[in-house]
Formats: C-alpha cells, sequence, structure tokens
C-alpha cells in the first residue's frame, strides 16, 4: 500500500464524515500555481483552485513574502478588542472598491458563511423589518442563519428558517415557469412583484433580497440582463436592502472585479470570502454604514480580521491588478467556453455552457431534448477527469453540472489541456470504461 492509500484509510478513520465533500480519492502533497501534486507524484491541472479560493494559485511568491514578512511583524491580534493597521487598511480598500455614494463600514469574519450569517442576524435589526427574500438554488453556507436563507438542495434536509421566503431563480435552461428566456419579458421579476410581494410577503415586512450575481452551487446559472436591475428597481420602490453575495465569484473571477459589475448595480451590502483571503481564512461584508452599526458586539469572532489574514487580502488585491488578472480571467474563460461550446457539438451530453469568466459550466443531460439531469454522468466524468490529470467538481441543484473555477493565472494552453481532458473523460464514460463501482465510496454532494 503506498502513502497516498495509507493516508486515505488514515482519513477514513479519524475525520468527520459531516466535514467531508469528496469525489475523488486524491491526497495532496505540494502544490505550485495551478498544479498540484500527489503523494505518488502524478501532477494534476486544478481547475477547481480550492472551490474558488485559491485565485492567485498556490504559493504565489508574493503571497509568501508577505506571509514571512506579517509573521515576523505581528502574526496574530484579535481585531475585536484591538486595533491594528493591516486590518484598518484592507477596509479602506474594501469600501473604495465597491460602488456606492454613501457611507460604508466594513465587518470581518473567517469564511461566506458566517458573512451570510451576519446577513441572516443582523439585517432584521438593523432594518426593523423581519423578512428575508432569497432564491431556490443559492447557496449561501453552512450556519444556521446563512443555510436559512439558501435554496439549495444539499440543504434542504435541515430546518429553515420560517421568515425567509424563496423564489425561484431565473435558470433559463430549466425555467421554473416553464417560459423561454426570448419572449418571457422577466417573468421572473413580474412573480416577485405581481405575486410574493401582495400575498405572500408584503414589502414592509421584507428586510432585504438576498442574491447571488451568478449561482455557482446551484449549477454555475447566469441570470438574463435585466434581472439584477430589476430586483434593484423592486429594493429601491420599496425600501429593501439589496445583498449581493460575491463569496464565490468576486475579485475577479468573472472577467469584472465583482460580479455584479456586469448589470451595472448598485448593491447595498457586499458579502465576501473564499478569494479574499488568498488562503488565509477571511471573509467581509461591506456596506452601508447604518446597517453596519446596527448593534455593538453581537456578531464578532476572536480570529475574524486578524493582521495575518488582513495583510495577504491586501496583497492579493495588489496582485490582480498589477498583473492584469481580471482582463485575464476575461480573455482565457472567453477561449475555455467557446471551446466547450464546440465541444457541445461532438457530445449530445452536454446539454448546456454557460458562464462569465473563468466561471464555467457545463450542464450533462441523459437527453438533450427532455433535458433529464445526468447526475451519475457528472460524477463518472469528473471522476475519470481526475485519473486523467484534470480536477474539477460537479455541482448544481441537480448535481450535474461539470464546474470550472480554475486560478486566474491559467493559460490558455491549460485550457485548451482542460477541454482535451474533459472531451475524453466523456466519451470514456460513454464508452463504459469507468465502472461505477469507482464512484461508490464517493457521493459528493450526496
Amino acid at each position: 500500500m503506498n502513502k497516498a492509500e495509507t493516508l486515505f484509510q488514515r482519513d477514513t478513520a479519524v475525520l468527520s464524515d459531516v466535514m467531508k465533500l469528496r469525489f475523488y480519492p486524491l491526497a495532496v502533497e505540494t502544490a505550485e500555481g495551478a498544479i498540484v501534486t500527489g503523494f505518488d507524484g502524478k501532477k494534476y491541472l486544478d481547475f477547481n483552485a480550492g472551490w474558488g479560493v485559491a485565485n492567485l494559485g498556490y504559493r504565489h511568491p508574493r503571497i509568501l513574502d508577505v506571509v514571512s514578512r506579517q509573521m515576523n511583524k505581528l502574526p496574530f491580534l484579535s481585531t475585536i478588542s484591538m486595533i491594528n493597521e493591516e486590518s484598518v487598511v484592507l477596509a479602506e480598500q474594501l469600501i473604495n472598491l465597491t460602488p456606492g455614494n454613501f457611507e460604508k463600514k466594513v465587518w470581518y469574519g473567517h469564511s461566506g458563511s458566517d458573512a451570510n450569517e451576519f446577513i441572516a442576524k443582523i439585517l432584521p435589526i438593523a432594518t426593523g423589518r423581519p423578512r428575508i427574500l432569497s432564491f431556490v438554488g443559492s447557496y449561501h453556507g453552512q450556519t444556521m442563519g446563512s443555510y436559512a436563507i439558501s435554496g439549495h438542495p444539499a440543504q434542504s434536509k435541515f430546518i429553515s428558517g420560517g421568515n425567509v421566503t424563496k423564489v425561484p431563480y431565473p435558470y433559463c435552461y430549466r425555467c421554473a415557469f416553464d417560459k423561454e428566456e426570448a419572449t418571457c419579458d422577466q417573468f421572473c421579476i413580474k412573480y416577485i412583484e405581481d405575486y410574493i410581494l401582495k400575498f405572500v410577503s408584503v414589502p414592509d415586512q421584507i428586510a432585504a433580497i438576498v442574491v447571488e450575481a451568478i449561482q455557482c452551487d446551484g449549477g454555475d446559472v447566469v441570470p438574463p440582463d435585466g434581472f439584477l436591475k430589476g430586483l434593484e428597481t423592486i429594493c429601491r420602490k420599496h425600501g429593501i436592502c439589496l445583498i449581493l453575495d460575491e463569496v464565490k465569484i468576486g475579485f475577479g473571477r468573472t472577467g469584472m472585479f465583482f460580479g455584479f459589475e456586469h448589470w451595472d448595480i448598485v448593491p447595498d451590502l457586499v458579502v465576501m470570502g473564499k478569494p479574499l483571503g488568498a488562503g488565509q481564512p477571511l471573509s467581509a461584508v461591506v456596506g452601508r454604514k447604518e446597517i453596519m452599526d446596527a448593534c455593538v458586539s453581537c456578531h464578532l469572532f476572536t480570529t475574524a480580521g486578524n493582521p495575518m489574514a488582513c495583510a495577504v487580502a491586501q496583497e492579493s488585491i495588489k496582485i490582480i491588478s498589477e498583473e492584469s488578472l481580471v482582463k485575464k480571467a476575461s480573455d482565457n474563460g472567453m477561449y475555455l467556453k467557446d471551446s466547450l461550446k464546440e465541444l457541445a457539438k461532438k457530445h449530445d451530453a452536454i446539454g448546456d455552457v454557460r458562464g462569465k469568466g473563468l466561471l464555467v459550466g457545463v450542464e450533462l443531460v441523459n437527453d438533450p431534448y427532455s433535458k433529464i439531469p445526468a447526475d451519475e454522468m457528472a460524477a463518472l466524468v469528473a471522476y475519470r477527469s481526475h485519473e486523467l490529470g484534470l480536477l474539477y467538481y460537479y455541482a448544481g441543484v441537480f448535481n450535474n453540472v461539470l464546474e470550472l473555477t480554475p486560478p486566474l493565472i491559467i493559460t490558455k494552453d491549460q485550457a485548451k489541456t482542460a477541454v482535451e481532458i474533459i472531451d475524453q473523460s466523456i466519451q470514456d464514460v460513454l464508452d463504459g470504461k469507468v465502472p461505477r463501482e469507482k464512484i461508490a465510496a464517493f457521493a459528493g454532494w450526496g
């Protein structure tokens, strides 16, 4: 038995299944750039980037330098009780990066979950309105409040928040209202205005509408033009806070610094996480001062916003700008998406290819006409790709979307290699070369 197999057995023995979301038996020893290396010495092209956390790839020299310098200066301080320059400077940067001609403040946490917990917990207090409106297919986190505002099937087994109303997100490939995008005239917005706000949850009871500019874990679903602007119009009309969850797609991934910038809207609050800390546990909420100061000491964590994480985040923002990573994400993402659309002409199993920048989803179907979700095929294809040296996971409300979120530093050649491996993986699965038994131990999303 080799070291990787031994480590897999040890992991199985001591780590709780509650914290696992495994798609294949990969034990990683080192990582550099967009390449991770297993204990057997095999190298893999990483098109997951730790669920989008490793925006800059692994072991970026400037990040390593900041970590070293900060470790020798001030490795830790509890920002909730003492002031440090790193947390203040980063907050100033984040305020300047977000749109809106109003006073803002910043809250720090560790992850997207506790940042969205802020929304669930603080918005009813700040506004005096008890209800929140969110969307089917959304994934906002794993804490009590964040999963209450989520609408992902992986969360549906838990008791949800009684104050949350969930409405369909515009998943145009699988419209909940059986409409056609070209002729529906933004029916999903009309549904909120004409039904939800009149008969389910009256506007003066709604504190916030919480939305992802692009639903990632829900299947990399890109809304039609006009949807987010429609939500903004509703919010301004009724005094409802518009909250954009940018935890996974912010910081350049979509070819804009924030995903919502594709649609020219101004949120009241922006939720940030994953790539913000470039590998350090860090999240943030940036928004209107009156909301951020709604109460004192009511949502705080001892290690949140510590100087190490904040110093790394500052450098990450500089790197994104100085290395033109937003433009690279746009250019390489367009190449990746176009190449996958060409691949769809070869494989009927590819029902849809969608995304923006380096956030691309490939929806697999058993039949292109009925659009029956091919969830087992997605698991087999992802597993086979890992065997061939490409890493990504599958997502979506039907577990049938191959999700590609590589580091923003990837090259066009690496994107080309990824498409070639996906092509071979789909063909191998269709040819019956990947037995179902291989994925039996890996539930993925369950």
